[in-house]
């Protein structure tokens, strides 16, 4: 997926957003800002939107001289996640559809993303796994997604954010850890998942966890790893958390199932649903995004 003129002044309140979340120091705030307005001004708009979103927090981590600013944050949320996980790992063993049920309870767990909102509490991660239970998905590849499951020897599980990926572990055990791999981010960028993150979580010892080499928001093959590379090549199945994955990634690879929620209005288009809207999407209409 390409930036847009409209990406713009979005990275410029990320870019003051992620300062004040990290800082209270106004002079660092203008001089991130400051050094965002310069790399906008070279901004190739063919590149998708966490190529620069890689730089500006890269901008961030310099300037504060702390290798992973979100680092109490990640935490926070990891904390919060676990603690409801007891009664969501119930929920899914008693629903008429427990891979239903994962599902959108994975999904709804791509609300704790920081580059898009700063007040994820329990009150509102309850509602939105609420809405996720009820709400039917704008784009619903799910009976596609269970027979790609299904037949798949090899599954590569791509995480998006630190505390969802404790609510990817109801989706996990549905597809079986044995043949499953997830990868999280080379490196820290905003509240994306690290290992250290995974380790948390619960993940390690569990199912295979490998990261992919890279500090970019999404899923960046260029930038990743070759060892990462290989095993995106090997799987049968990749699923893909998050809406940097579906900006970064090859739409057309039959093998990927995108799920997240639409966080904005350029990512909304390329889909051809709502902003606000939840996906299980498979191949998206390449038409819709052309509109």
């Amino acid at each position: 997926m390409q930036s847009h003129l409209d990406c713009v002044p979005c990275f410029l309140g990320q870019a003051l957003g992620a300062a004040r979340q990290v800082s209270d120091d106004p002079a660092l705030h203008e001089r991130i800002l400051r050094a965002t307005l310069e790399r906008l001004h070279t901004l190739d708009l063919t590149t998708p939107p966490p190529v620069l979103g890689r730089e500006i927090h890269r901008l961030i981590r310099e300037a504060t001289g702390d290798p992973d600013p979100y680092r109490a944050a990640k935490d926070a949320s990891t904390a919060l996640v676990l603690r409801l996980l007891p009664e969501l790992e119930a929920e899914v063993a008693a629903a008429a559809d427990p891979f239903d049920r994962a599902v959108r309870l994975a999904i709804a767990g791509n609300i704790i993303d920081l580059a898009h909102a700063t007040d994820i509490d329990e009150s509102r991660l309850r509602a939105t796994l609420e809405d996720c239970r009820t709400r039917a998905p704008a784009v619903d590849h799910l009976a596609a997604l269970r027979r790609a499951a299904a037949g798949a020897d090899q599954i590569l599980y791509l995480a998006d954010n630190a505390g969802e990926i404790v609510l990817d572990r109801l989706l996990l055990a549905q597809l079986r850890p044995e043949r499953t791999t997830v990868a999280v981010r080379g490196g820290p960028v905003i509240n994306d998942a690290t290992r250290a993150d995974a380790e948390a979580a619960g993940l390690t010892g569990w199912v295979a966890v490998v990261d992919n080499g890279a500090d970019v928001p999404g899923t960046l093959l260029a930038a990743c790893a070759p060892a990462f590379r290989e095993r995106f090549r090997a799987a049968d199945l990749i699923i893909a958390k998050g809406q940097g994955n579906f900006e970064t990634l090859p739409w057309d690879d039959p093998r990927i199932f995108f799920l997240f929620k639409v966080k904005c209005p350029i990512a909304a288009r390329a889909v051809g649903c709502a902003e606000g809207e939840i996906v299980i999407c498979n191949r998206p209409d390449q038409e819709a995004h052309a509109r």
